[in-house]
């Protein structure tokens, strides 16, 4: 029972999470429209005013151009690598027991011993071993 309770609570984060994305996309192509259509039809002859679905559209080519097609952040990931090749196999799993404590219920059966391991060291800093 406990994982089934466990899993909903997940599935409802991530619902809450997407619907939340979908929101601020919407928003934002609003935004978006709104300004396009304030600023543009004013500023130059021949643009006219364009609708969300254009908006939106805009928004999409935009990230295709200046964004690329792969994602943000990726300089990120490469210094999250290269501080997981630092550290000790200790610290590694400290933490991948804090990582699992924390979202390890998510879609799968969860394994109760996990959190218990790691709850007495995750005050540590991470330079001790």
């Amino acid at each position: 029972m406990k994982c089934s309770t466990e899993k909903s609570s997940c599935v409802s984060r991530c619902i809450k999470i997407g619907l939340l994305a979908v929101a601020g996309v919407g928003a934002l192509t609003w935004v978006v429209m709104e300004l396009w259509n304030c600023l543009l039809p004013d500023l130059f002859t021949g643009v006219s005013r364009i609708g969300y679905w254009q908006a939106l559209g805009v928004l999409v080519l935009s990230r295709i151009l200046f964004g690329g097609l792969r994602g943000g952040c990726h300089g990120h990931w490469r210094e999250r690598r290269a501080q997981w090749e630092s550290l000790t196999p200790e610290e590694r799993q400290q933490l991948k027991g804090r990582f699992h404590s924390r979202w390890g219920n998510c879609g799968a059966p969860s394994k109760v011993e996990a959190p218990e391991n790691t709850g007495g060291n995750s005050d540590q800093p991470s330079g001790t071993a």
